[in-house]
């Protein structure tokens, strides 16, 4: 082993001498101190922002295309960026945001039993052509051909892929049922007239779940499952939404709702009965019966953006690829589905639309990107002093309250003025903004805190932004 060691001496000298340098460490999102949590610093995000007015409209070619103001704000605190007509970039507070959205569904879904998979976007011609909507959709799908002239879809839905994947398990038991599968992915729609930025595009997130019973009794249960999950989905980000009766469109089935929120610049008109809560999609009734079908009372019309859809589809699908399961009786039955869409892209869009200022940016509080945004003063200033105890704050902040690692941000762009850096907070809607200005110097030390969601601005010392902080929920 000595000779061994002395012949390695000998020749690595000459080997590390022709190492190359030693590298400079890679630049990080964030600042991270020996020993201390990891900052994030804003001054390394990507993040584009456009805003000036004329720099949005550039984005988009024409100021018709700015029609909603979820639209122009998203371009303009760089959280989107166009790609072409109806597809974006989706840049980092939007895919975090998006995180957010997605964890809280899979929480649900998994609550009442759903199992999440994931399957191919391109989806074969022939499942399609099968169920007779390859003719029906029509100039909807993206349809292309491969190499070997085999024909497919971009997939905008997947009962076709979903029920052929159940038919192949041959041996199902009703003992095993239901099944409730979901994923999360791209969908694609050509759309004619794409428009209202993430609220109607031609490439999208849609959260999509296939139910399979073993009859149609088991199958309104978990249809009013599902539909109670999306609820508590509503309740939870604070969003106000109304389930209405819906038409079965070209997915089919005996029966379908829809999930809106209410909006002025919605393309669904929605109507409504205060005697009986009926409501309904003026799509679905009789144009020359005024009243409510289930009363006849007065109907009031509203506008809304579809953000869900659930349908309850029998045997539409399962009698076409004879996807079956052995009953009790140990015969051979089909299955009973229903299908749900929930959008997950048009979620995020629709609440920045319902929530915001026509200035600002304002999040359900569990999809903010970020919780916390700490500005320290500019260099240079009176104030100057104080970055460093905003600095420990950060540290404290994280160490206290763990639910929070990760959510907090400081801006330290302390080239810029202080009121400059609360003009983009406000602007994208961080729910607490904390500055160390004049009072940051006193003792003790107090923060100016914006509470963006309340629209309060208190000034408290480190306990006290503490104990406010410690009530928020992170990630």
């Amino acid at each position: 082993m000595e000779r061994l060691l002395r012949r390695w001496r000998s020749f690595s000298g000459p080997l590390l001498s022709r190492c190359p340098p030693s590298q400079p460490p890679l630049c990080r999102a964030y600042h991270h101190p020996p020993g201390r949590v990891k900052r994030l610093a804003l001054s390394r995000f990507f993040q584009p922002q456009n805003l000036r007015e004329d720099q949005v409209v550039g984005l988009e070619s024409r100021v018709s295309e700015l029609t909603c103001k979820s639209h122009r704000l998203m371009l303009q605190t760089g959280l989107i960026h166009p790609a072409g007509p109806g597809c974006y970039h989706y840049l980092p507070f939007t895919v975090r945001a998006m995180e957010k959205l997605i964890r809280m569904i899979d929480q649900e879904m998994q609550a009442i039993g759903g199992q999440k998979l994931d399957m191919p976007s391109l989806c074969s011609a022939k499942l399609w052509r099968a169920t007779g909507r390859w003719q029906l959709m029509g100039k909807e799908l993206f349809q292309l051909q491969d190499r070997h002239n085999k024909e497919y879809c971009l997939g905008p839905t997947h009962e076709e892929a979903i029920t052929s994947l159940m038919a192949s398990q041959k041996t199902l038991s009703y003992r095993q049922l239901p099944h409730l599968l979901y994923q999360v992915t791209r969908k694609f729609r050509d759309e004619p007239r794409p428009r209202f930025g993430l609220l109607r595009g031609r490439e999208f997130y849609m959260k999509d779940m296939y139910t399979f019973d073993c009859s149609a009794e088991a199958a309104h249960q978990t249809y009013d499952l599902v539909c109670d999950a999306y609820g508590r989905l509503f309740d939870r980000l604070g969003l106000r939404f109304v389930r209405v009766q819906a038409a079965v469109g070209s997915i089919g089935g005996t029966m379908s709702h829809e999930f809106h929120l209410p909006l002025n610049i919605g393309e669904d008109t929605l109507t409504a009965c205060s005697n009986c809560g009926f409501t309904a999609n003026v799509e679905t009734l009789d144009p020359k019966q005024p009243n409510c079908p289930v009363c006849q009372g007065k109907l009031a019309e509203t506008k809304g953006v579809e953000v869900g859809h659930t349908f309850y589809l029998g045997t539409k699908y399962s009698s076409v690829f004879n996807t079956e399961f052995i009953n009790a009786q140990g015969k051979p039955s089909l299955v009973e589905m229903g299908c749900y869409g929930l959008g997950v892209t048009r979620i995020l869009a629709a609440a920045i639309e319902v929530l915001s200022t026509e200035e600002c940016i304002r999040w359900p509080r569990l999809l903010a990107p970020y919780q916390v945004c700490l500005i320290p003063p500019k260099k240079g200033s009176k104030e100057e002093m104080a970055i460093e105890p905003m600095e420990t704050l950060y540290d404290n902040i994280a160490e206290a309250l763990p639910q929070l690692q990760g959510e907090i941000l400081l801006d330290d762009r302390t080239h810029l003025t202080i009121g400059n850096r609360l003009k983009d907070a406000k602007k994208l809607g961080y729910p607490f903004v904390v500055i160390a200005g004049k009072r940051a110097l006193e003792q003790p030390c107090h923060f100016e805190v914006w509470c963006q969601n309340t629209e309060e601005v208190v000034f408290l010392p480190k306990q006290g932004l503490l104990d406010l902080l410690r009530k928020v929920q992170g990630h």
